[in-house]
């Protein structure tokens, strides 16, 4: 319950700057953001093909930037251009934003960032890294 304001308001965030194709899904217990199977059915485990999710972990919040990890441009200009309203260093594994409180996110880098990854582009790079796969 605590951490529902914090949820709610970056998930208000990623549904404004989201661009057309996805959909807003539940998917492993979290808030996800997938391209449907009718437009990209061919993904390696038979389900869409994920561009960011949001879940309340035990001890953080998280906002997997599946699309962003996909593309380093994207992800590069996040790390380097981040300036949270708290001064706190980014805190982003692979594709895993944690944060626990608003004022550790810098909200219209966050939302530039998830408009970065339209998803076209993102199925593209999914087949390139399929294909690449064998």
């Amino acid at each position: 319950p605590e951490r529902r304001e914090v949820v709610a308001a970056v998930r208000d965030v990623v549904n404004a700057s989201l661009p057309a194709g996805y959909e807003e899904a539940m998917a492993w217990g979290a808030i996800t953001w997938q391209v449907p199977l009718a437009d990209y059915p061919d993904t390696y485990n038979g389900q869409p093909l994920a561009c960011a999710s949001l879940a309340s972990q035990s001890r953080y919040c998280a906002l997997y930037l599946l699309g962003v990890y996909a593309d380093s441009d994207v992800e590069g200009r996040l790390r380097r251009s981040w300036a949270p309203p708290s001064g706190k260093a980014i805190d982003l594994g692979k594709s895993c934003l944690r944060f626990r409180r608003l004022e550790d996110l810098d909200l219209p880098l966050l939302a530039e960032t998830i408009a970065a990854v339209p998803a076209a582009e993102h199925i593209a790079r999914a087949r390139a890294a399929r294909a690449a796969r064998g």
